[in-house]
């Protein structure tokens, strides 16, 4: 029987993307791992693998096509003696399975809001559809999974024998895995049953008075109507948000409306970070490497926040989730927006092996060539406006994270030592802080211990 090709759920927060480039065509023969398309979601573009082995059938979603919900039909595969004919004797389809809701939402993106889908939708008598079981698989029994899911699910310490597959026959596919804990049986992946009610006691106190109802979210079409009238009779452009514009939109509006912000200001002077790397990237010139300012702040982070590993901590609702490595995640400035790839266990590396790794990172962000797990987690960010000219700026904190580092230019000014004025190169960096994990005193903490590293680069190459 065909086997429908599903649009694919790339992240766990991915609701549509775009169809930007068929690898295969009508009639070509393909195999479980062999790679079929290119799709775009609104973090990257990333490659999309065959999960059975047969024959395209058909492909009904042509390229270029934006807006096609994960889980749409996006081409059939023939399996084995069955010729296109098939297709249109083939019973009506069913409607296409929804996928299960991810565990937990990533560290640096949230879904975005639909769109309209501007590919046709297939004719519905056409194409056969697949239904995702009901259990995972018996323990002992063989497990689907595609290369991809299997390879996450290694990296990540995911048993596939405890999750439900959502791809075509129930196989486990890249969404299962991304939205899985490591070691989660089963059970976790559905909501836990309530437990019942007590009673109420004779001497409990009263009841609090219900919580005033929330504000209705404002609705984007009356809103979008409401500014075309108040604009009507202007000039102007109207551009469409693409899905990374929609997410940085939704993150940002999350983080200003639910973060108690608090900001920590501090004057950093550079002048000993200067010196030390002009030394390092004279020794280092035969090796091609060559440091940046960014690179030792990265460094100087990572440090201060195995210092006060209090700091190095998110918000999870009811909890505060502490960590005990130090990822950083740097903002990377790309067309459209902007990415905040991770740097893994930053306060292990050398600064050698951060800057070859920021490099990898930004080149393949502003290619939008990174994979999910390279910009999703981080518990600490830094964000660097000083390579483009702004002295000192106040940066939002991306949730669940706790904080963020904005850092300015290095500007020649007057300091005071002891009882003299001298020259100083001298960068403003201010600390935006969630008051719900980090009081003022513990964020002063953490920010002295910035400076001071900063201050004294030598004590990080120790």
């Amino acid at each position: 029987m065909p086997i429908n090709i599903l649009m694919p759920a790339l992240s766990p927060t991915m609701e549509e993307g775009t169809l930007a480039k068929w690898l295969v065509k009508e009639g070509d023969k393909v195999a479980s791992g062999d790679v079929m398309a290119e799709i775009e979601t609104d973090k990257a573009t990333m490659e999309f693998e065959a999960v059975d082995e047969g024959v395209i059938g058909r492909i009904l979603v042509p390229e270029g096509s934006a807006g096609v919900k994960v889980n749409d039909v996006i081409a059939v595969l023939l399996g084995e003696g069955e010729t296109p004919a098939d297709l249109s004797a083939a019973p009506a389809a069913e409607a296409p399975a929804t996928a299960a809701p991810p565990a937990a939402v990533p560290a640096d993106s949230a879904p975005a809001a639909s769109a309209p889908t501007e590919a046709a939708a297939p004719p519905a008598a056409s194409v056969p559809q697949a239904t995702a079981p009901d259990a995972p698989p018996a323990r002992g029994a063989r497990i689907f999974a595609s290369p991809l899911a299997r390879r996450i699910a290694q990296e990540k310490g995911i048993d596939l024998a405890a999750l439900k597959g959502s791809g075509p026959h129930g196989r486990i596919v890249l969404a299962d895995v991304a939205s899985a804990q490591p070691g989660a049986p089963a059970a976790s992946l559905s909501a836990p049953t309530p437990a019942p009610a007590e009673a109420p006691r004779r001497d409990a106190p009263a009841a609090a008075p219900p919580a005033p109802a929330a504000s209705p979210a404002p609705d984007p079409a009356a809103e979008a109507e409401a500014v075309m009238k108040l604009y009507a009779g202007t000039d102007f452009e109207e551009v469409k948000l693409d899905g990374m514009r929609r997410t940085i939109a939704a993150r940002l509006t999350e983080a200003k409306s639910t973060i108690p912000h608090f900001y920590l200001r501090r004057d950093i002077e550079l002048d000993a970070l200067l010196e030390l790397r002009g030394r390092l990237n004279a020794e280092l010139a035969d090796r091609g490497v060559k440091l940046s300012v960014n690179d030792f702040i990265v460094k100087a982070c990572a440090l201060a926040l195995r210092e006060t590993p209090e700091c190095n901590a998110v918000w999870a609702g009811d909890r505060v989730l502490r960590f005990r490595s130090a990822d950083v995640a740097v903002a990377v400035a790309v067309e459209g927006g902007l990415f905040t790839p991770v740097l893994r266990n930053a306060d292990a590396k050398s600064l050698s092996t951060l800057s070859a790794e920021m490099k990898d990172l930004a080149a393949r962000a502003r290619d939008r060539k990174l994979a999910p797990r390279d910009y999703q987690g981080g518990s600490f960010a830094l964000s660097n406006l000083g390579m483009m000219g702004i002295d000192s700026f106040d940066a939002v904190i991306n949730p669940p994270q706790a904080s963020i580092l904005a850092v300015g230019a290095g500007l020649r000014k007057p300091v005071v030592r002891g009882e003299a004025i001298v020259p100083a190169t001298v960068m403003t960096a201010t600390l935006s802080v969630d008051h719900r994990v980090i009081d003022g005193a513990l964020g002063a903490q953490f920010l002295a211990a910035i400076t001071r590293l900063i201050e004294r680069p030598l004590a990080m190459l120790a």
